[in-house]
């Protein structure tokens, strides 16, 4: 049977690592927002994987991260503006893995100027080394609706 001090112990273990883990997401959106693809990189596990549910695939994050390396070429110059957020439906972790789930929503502008939005149901694997926490797998399961992204700002708030 756990003491009163190892749950106490235990919840603020817990406390800490969601707070690491919502700085990570912090800095996910940040490099976005300013076109930092050498900071959104640092937040993948070189070995990292992206799961494509609607295209049914899987492949090596870095191929993705090359395939996305205009976009943040053309935030940073100020070409486009981009932001990502992000809403949990569950976390799970440890001292050294967690396993995030939940919905983001990627906005961006397009070519004239009009801001367009993605919400995306997505999971995500990450470990915890030396440098900190970084993703190892992606997986954007299917498109979200706006209800679902607004249904999880409700539930964060209780």
């Amino acid at each position: 049977m756990l003491s009163f001090q190892q749950t106490a112990n235990a919840a603020e273990s817990e406390k800490e690592r969601l707070a690491e883990l919502d700085a990570y997401w912090a800095e996910v959106s940040r490099a976005v927002k300013e076109g930092d693809f050498e900071g959104y990189k640092a937040t993948c596990h070189e070995q990292g994987v992206l799961v494509s549910g609607s295209k049914r695939t899987s492949y090596p994050l870095s191929k993705a991260l090359a395939r996305w390396k205009k976009d943040f070429a053309a935030t940073k110059a100020g070409e486009i503006k981009a932001k990502v957020e992000f809403r949990f439906s569950q976390r799970f972790s440890d001292e050294t893995t967690a396993h995030e789930t939940g919905i983001f929503l990627y906005s961006f502008t397009d070519p004239e100027g009009r801001w367009k939005q993605e919400h995306v149901h997505f999971q995500a694997l990450l470990l915890k080394g030396k440098d900190g926490w970084k993703i190892m797998m992606e997986y954007q399961e299917s498109k979200a609706t706006k209800g679902e992204w607004d249904a999880l700002a409700a539930k964060s708030k209780k």
